[in-house]
């Protein structure tokens, strides 16, 4: 089974009680450990997968507690850093409209150094790059680019998501854009939301969307439409994947859930490039997928609801 580096941000999340007000209303939080490349990181450990997590978190109790959660859900953390910078915060919670209000403090996880040695051992392995934070600076997105670079040479199977966050963009969407494109052209499989591969490729219509993100350079897409599916489309496919039914409470992680376990069937393959050529192959596993992240929306908070293998497939 082959390793997967899973490199971004781990931060807490500060989720306000008693949603329907704004953040200056708000009186408790309740905290939970956040960041997409390390729900991915659960979520292939959680089914069985062999995941390494790398990013940085402060020298400080919410730094430990993230790493507890991690290293508790079976996640590799020898090459997270710790650092004398406070972890990063986030604070959230839904006004009466349904619209998020939204700080972001942002600490440690911009701190995360390159460290050469690790380039060996992707050789052979799987890359995973979610973009949340990653693009805005610090030392991470230098360490970020040359990981990349790392992997390109290396013949690593690479996985970008660009974990595209509104909030943190603001005004400032085309600089996004630029710094995704890059990956984009390089990555063998790239998942995205609706809304980011309809703002990456400026084409509203899904098909549209599609090819213009395979003539930038990228083989296969995915893109999750929440309880419809997930859109698939390489050379070999081109359809709608259905999702199964569920009643939701909570869609926080469902599309780190969904590409975690993606990523996780791959890595068991002997040559996971080949599940590209490989149609029906990768339909199969997109339906698994899609069925990790329903399962996941059916409890509160992200990892804590992240399938196990048994779950998944149940006896």
């Amino acid at each position: 089974m082959r390793k997967v580096y899973c490199i971004g941000e781990l931060l807490i999340d500060f989720v306000a009680e008693r949603q329907g007000n704004d953040l200056s209303k708000a009186n408790e939080f309740t905290k939970k450990a956040g960041g997409a490349p390390a729900n991915v990181a659960c979520a292939i450990s959680k089914l069985g997968g062999n995941s390494i997590f790398v990013g940085a978190v402060g020298e400080d109790p919410f730094g430990t507690f993230l790493l507890n959660i991690l290293e508790g859900s079976g996640v590799d953390i020898s090459l997270a850093q710790r650092s004398p910078v406070f972890t990063t915060l986030a604070f959230v919670s839904l006004a009466e409209d349904g619209e998020r209000d939204f700080v972001f403090s942002r600490g440690a996880d911009r701190e995360l150094k390159y460290v050469a040695s690790v380039k060996k051992d992707f050789k052979g392995n799987m890359l995973h790059l979610g973009a949340a934070t990653a693009l805005l600076g610090g030392n991470l997105e230098e360490a970020y680019g040359r990981y990349f670079f790392d992997a390109l040479t290396q013949d690593t199977f690479i996985s970008f998501d660009p974990n595209f966050r509104a909030d943190l963009w603001k005004g400032n969407e085309s600089a996004f854009i630029k710094k995704c494109i890059p990956f984009i052209e390089k990555s063998n499989l790239c998942k995205f939301s609706l809304e980011e591969a309809q703002l990456l490729s400026g084409k509203a219509d899904i098909e549209q969307a599609c090819t213009n993100l395979h003539e930038k350079g990228t083989h296969t897409i995915a893109i999750t439409l929440g309880a419809e599916g997930t859109y698939i489309s390489n050379d070999h496919i081109k359809k709608i994947v259905p999702s199964v039914k569920v009643t939701p409470v909570d869609t926080t992680g469902a599309g780190d859930a969904f590409i975690g376990c993606l990523l996780q069937q791959i890595s068991t393959l002997n040559h996971p490039g080949h599940i590209l050529e490989d149609g029906p192959l990768l339909e199969q596993m997109v339906q698994n997928a899609n069925k990790a992240g329903a399962i996941t929306t059916t409890n509160y908070g992200a990892i804590t609801s992240l399938p196990t293998r048994d779950q998944l497939f149940p006896h």
